[in-house]
Parts: C-alpha cells; structure tokens; sequence
C-alpha cells in the first residue's frame, strides 16, 4: 500500500483559512470513493470534505480497505496497514491543526473507528455506519477508555451483511471505550437511510459545534 490513496474532494478543498475540521468519507467493500461524497448535501454541513477511495483494487470500479478472510473478524495487519495509508493522505492534504470527522460506511465504518483508535487526539465526532470494530488492541485504547470521546455508532435492524461476531464485538467495546451513542434503524438493511443522516448531522453539530458546522 504505497500508493497514494485516490479521493474526491468538495469545491473550494483547503483555499481559504485552515478549517477547524473536515469530515472524511470512507466506502465500503467494492465500492469507491463517488458513493458516500453523495451523502455531503444531505447532510448539510459546511465543512470541507473529502472522500478516500480504498486502495485494494477488486475490478468493476470496485475498491476495498482490505481482503475479506473471515466474515466479521479481519486479520489485523491489513487492516492496520489501511489504517496507515490513510494517515498519511491525512498527513499530505490536511493541516496538523485541523480535526478529522471520520464518516464510514461498512468496511468504511470499521475505518473510522481506526483513525479514533490509533490517533484519538486528531478525531472528533467519528461515525460509524453499519460498520464494527477490529478485534485487535490498537495504540490508542487506553486514552479512549480514559477520555471516553463521543462516537456515533448506526446500523440497521436487518442488516444480514455484518457477522453477528462483529456486532458483539462492537457492543462490547464501544461503551467502554467511548461515550456512545448507538442507533438501531428499524426496517433498515445494510444501508443508510434519511433518517440516519438527520442523526449523523445532529451528532456531528454537536459535537463541533453550530458555528463550525455552518462553516462560520
């Protein structure tokens, strides 16, 4: 993975005064990095994003964070070797001033809870959706446990994608390292639905706050 990620990014990315945050957008399996920048309208933050497009390429316009070997349970090197590559997009293109809000969907959701994990001085406001956490211990547990940051953890009633193995996982450590807010969508598969997004934007507005939200 020393190829430097590929991404889309929102007009104006970075042109004007360095941003207090930026929200990062990261798919799932086989997708790519068009699919979630379509969810920045809807949620209606004026922030400055950019979405990642994963560097294990599957074919078909389709990317991936890393291999499925195990439904649910990923072996940890790779994803931890995801997890750097994105560091270092983060390193080149945003300033070390600024705060990462981490939006990802599935795969991409277990994404953003890596960046929490490994660098929990740098994220703000992390969102998981649909997503679960790695099974290995990473750098930055002991300060979650101690500061129990908010996360946003969504996912829906019958989503048959994710293994139960991870969604027990997920269960388990969230609440102990973080302070979390869980929201189980009814009816919802392994998607997003409208009103998600209502509550990833208001989980994000308060944690930034409305003034940076409204990009004042």
């Amino acid at each position: 993975m020393t190829t430097t990620l590929r991404d889309v990014r929102s007009t104006g990315w970075m042109t004007n005064d360095v941003p207090d945050a930026v929200v990062l957008f990261l798919h799932g399996f086989g997708s790519n990095e068009q699919d979630l920048s379509s969810l920045a309208p809807a949620l209606g933050l004026d922030l400055p994003w950019a979405s990642l497009r994963a560097p294990l390429e599957l074919g078909n316009g389709g990317a991936a964070w890393f291999e499925i070997t195990t439904p649910g349970a990923p072996d940890a090197a790779p994803v931890e070797e995801a997890t750097e590559a994105i560091w270092a997009w983060i390193d080149q293109n945003v300033d070390a001033s600024t705060r990462i809000i981490p939006v990802g969907f599935s795969q991409g959701g277990l994404m953003a809870s890596q960046l929490l994990r490994t660098r929990p001085e740098r994220v703000v406001a992390p969102v998981i959706l649909g997503g679960f956490v790695l099974g290995a211990s990473q750098q930055g547990d002991q300060t979650l446990r101690e500061n129990l940051p908010p996360v946003f953890w969504g996912r829906g009633a019958v989503d048959r994608v994710i293994a139960p193995v991870a969604i027990t996982r997920t269960t388990e450590f969230l609440p102990t390292h973080s302070s979390l807010i869980e929201k189980v969508y009814p009816g919802l598969a392994h998607g997003i639905n409208a009103a998600e997004l209502d509550d990833v934007r208001d989980f994000i507005t308060a944690q930034i706050g409305a003034e940076v939200a409204a990009g004042a």
